[in-house]
């Protein structure tokens, strides 16, 4: 903890000022055309983005968000296994707004080809087409890329670092570098003289560093291990610093109170807020209005003491009518078809299989609410904030304030969870219009839980309409109709005030790209302009689609005759065989014969997303006071496994999130209003209903892929699953405790 507050004392800054440490390594010759962020100080060299070297040790220069999913702590070994670095050694700071932390492996997701399938060409196709991300300023936490993104990058800083110490050390020992060797943050001599790190941060300002070759993984020390999260100590002494525990001299506290049907208002009276003692100011907003007073609570009551009229919604007033709208686009010519092999019109002999499914919007609900904290002072703006896109919320914030870009410092900081829901910048946004109201006055800004859910861009609401034909044991045909708002459509035209061209891929993820070998295999896409604020969700599509699609393979299996597992490893063995190992895997895993007794029941569900396929089965118990989920097994494939323990706690992770969606989180609308305000309202899995969990992970997979979202889609369809082989029930509608009795 040492070296975090002495580097936390120092300046960090952008572009003209010094950022606190001393060297910086690594060489990438795709991302040297990028401006480094870093400039020296005195007595101290900076030559790239992500390493620092000072007295205090190694500081990691991390160009992703950690928002409890451990990308730190890879980042960092990345890094270190190259460069040699003691583990205690190392410190992880967040990157500030810069172009050369751009995302590369964001932007080649939206190539039009099927992930499964890509071939190496594809492969290097999908990482050219990436670099445009760098001009885009691409600088996200998001779409499970964190880690592809820097699993060569970060690497090569390493090994660059490790070459620059070992030329100064040769100067100053005069041997050639060659006859040096690295070990735990030193160079080392032949005859044993050892030189830390740390004593040639001046030394090795003058040396470029070399283009090296990367290390195989044999001679790997932290990487392909469960290393200690360098988070971990800082999070479980409370020391750990989040946007809502920063502390300013002369800090006051707000909260916003904003318009609940998401429109502006017509006239607020804020007489009786503004009499309460402690109450510093109300601040219009446009659309809602800030409380500023001498702590949060009252900040709190004083909001709610504001008498206000609001504008009505845009979109329809309530459930019933967005999904009827829903059903409508259902029923209207598709806007894409990104899967369409074979021919779905044919006449085949068989059975006919159809279904329809329905699943509801859904808020994010992070454990840490909206908040950020704000600082005008002198035409410079400061803001600490949680977020998933620095340079986005850079630029929002200045505009906000009244200030340009680079006179904005965002001090990215640890989040409790983000889902999606911190790649927008609203409650940033708000920070520094409250900041720029009060120049000179340090303001923390916390949503209420309320706020938090009710100002949710949501998971969309969709249905889905599947006509399949079985014949011979096996699936002949699959012709299957997605409907629902555009995500991608809706976030970027707030975000960046235009839509992107061509089909929407992504609103088919999850279901037209999924690796089964199925003759006759369509997948359409309708998308419905509703208006409701919608944004990325964790898994985004593939959320729903994979719900749809995986229980529409289990009612052909059903109709078929075949067990679910074999049928759908029949058909992904056609197609690929890391999906067809995970399947098999988990079976292993679980033991799964098809039968089971009485009173239990055992599904499973598989889904290729973000280059990992992922397969689960869940086991239900009818207990006589209700269903519990006993047992979820896991087997995924993401290519390589450089932190099992992170992998593992990830997918896990994203089970429980999708087993919260699947059994009871609903977002409903009354009036142009969310009718749910809390917890007590909009619940998750509670510990007490979790069920016990098995992972394997597997290393097949060609190309490195996600962890983060992957657990999520498959969770859903396996309950679903196990809850049918349990009571012969089929559930196409989400939440399922609208037909089960469940635990939760």
């Amino acid at each position: 903890m040492a070296n975090i507050r002495k580097i936390a004392r120092r300046t960090f800054l952008i572009g003209s000022a010094a950022i606190a440490g001393g060297v910086a390594f690594g060489v990438y010759q795709l991302r040297k055309d990028a401006p480094n962020p870093l400039v020296a100080g005195e007595g101290e060299a900076v030559l790239t983005p992500y390493v620092l070297l000072n007295q205090d040790g190694v500081t990691i220069i991390a160009p992703r968000a950690e928002m409890g999913q451990g990308i730190h702590t890879t980042l960092a070994a990345l890094v270190a296994d190259e460069m040699d670095v003691a583990w205690d050694d190392i410190t992880v700071l967040h990157g500030p707004p810069a172009q050369a932390y751009y995302n590369q492996a964001l932007l080649g997701l939206a190539l039009p080809f099927r992930h499964y399938a890509d071939t190496e060409f594809r492969h290097t196709l999908r990482q050219t087409i990436g670099q445009v991300g760098k001009l885009l300023h691409l600088q996200v936490t998001g779409g499970s890329t964190s880690v592809k993104d820097a699993y060569e990058r970060m690497r090569h800083a390493g090994a660059s670092a490790r070459e620059a110490l070992k030329l100064a050390a040769a100067d100053q020992l005069g041997v050639a570098a060659g006859d040096l060797r690295t070990q735990d943050s030193h160079v080392i001599a032949p005859d044993g003289t050892s030189i830390a790190y740390t004593a040639l941060a001046t030394a090795v300002r003058d040396v470029t560093p070399p283009d090296v070759a990367l290390r195989p993984r044999s001679e790997w020390k932290y990487l392909g291990k469960s290393m200690p999260r360098v988070d971990m100590l800082g999070k479980a002494t409370g020391t750990a610093q989040f946007a809502g525990d920063v502390q300013l001299d002369g800090m006051k506290f707000a909260t916003v109170r904003m318009n609940p049907k998401r429109a502006g208002m017509v006239s607020y009276d804020d007489s009786v807020a503004r009499d309460m003692a402690g109450v510093e100011a109300v601040i219009d907003l446009g659309d809602g209005i800030a409380v500023v007073a001498a702590n949060t609570w009252l900040a709190m009551q004083a909001a709610e003491a504001v008498d206000i009229v609001w504008q009505d919604a845009a979109y329809p007033a309530d459930t019933a009518d967005m999904m009827q709208a829903i059903a409508t686009s259902l029923d209207a010519a598709p806007d894409s078809t990104v899967r369409n092999d074979g021919d779905v019109t044919r006449t085949i002999a068989g059975t006919e299989v159809t279904a329809e499914y329905t699943v509801p919007f859904l808020a994010h609900t992070t454990m840490e609410p909206m908040n950020a904290t704000a600082l005008l002072q002198d035409g410079k703006l400061d803001i600490w904030v949680g977020n998933q896109a620095p340079i986005m919320t850079r630029d929002k914030c200045a505009a906000a304030a009244g200030v340009d870009p680079e006179m904005v410092t965002v001090h990215t900081t640890l989040m409790g969870g983000g889902f999606g829901r911190r790649a927008e910048t609203d409650y940033a946004v708000q920070a520094a219009k409250i900041a720029a109201a009060l120049p000179g006055t340090p303001v923390r800004m916390t949503w209420t839980r309320t706020e938090d859910i009710q100002q949710d861009f949501y998971r969309p609401a969709a249905m889905a309409r599947f006509r399949g034909i079985v014949a011979d044991g096996t699936a002949q045909l699959i012709d299957g109709k997605i409907a629902a708002p555009s995500v991608t459509h809706n976030s970027m035209m707030r975000q960046m005030g235009q839509v992107p061209p061509g089909p929407d891929r992504a609103h088919v993820e999850g279901a037209a790209d999924q690796p089964y070998g199925v003759p006759n295999f369509r997948i359409t896409g309708h998308l419905t302009d509703l208006g409701v604020p919608i944004g990325f969700w964790r898994s985004v599509a593939a959320s729903f689609n994979g719900f749809f699609l995986d229980t529409f393979m289990d009612e052909m299996a059903h109709a078929a005759g075949t067990d679910p597992l074999q049928s759908r490893l029949a058909l992904a063995e056609r197609e690929h065989a890391p999906s067809a190992g995970v399947i098999r895997a988990v079976g292993e895993l679980a033991g799964w014969t098809g039968e089971t007794p009485a009173n239990i029941g055992r599904g499973i569900g598989f889904c290729y997303s973000f280059g990992t396929p992922t397969a689960q089965i869940v086991e239900v118990e009818d207990t006589g006071r209700g269903i519990r989920i006993n047992h979820c097994w896991i087997a995924c494939d993401p290519g390589v496994a450089l932190d099992p323990a992170i992998i593992e706690s990830q997918m896990i992770s994203g089970a429980i999130y999708g087993f919260s969606a699947a059994m009871q989180e609903e977002i409903t609308f009354s009036d142009g209003m969310v009718d749910q305000s809390n917890f007590t309202d909009y619940d998750a899995m509670r510990m007490q209903s979790a069920p016990e969990f098995t992972v394997r992970i597997l290393e097949t997979n060609p190309h490195i892929g996600g962890i983060g979202e992957p657990g999520t889609p498959p969770a859903m369809p396996a309950l679903g699953n196990a809850l049918f082989d349990l009571t012969g029930v089929r559930a196409r509608e989400l939440p399922l405790i609208k037909t089960f009795d469940l635990i939760l």
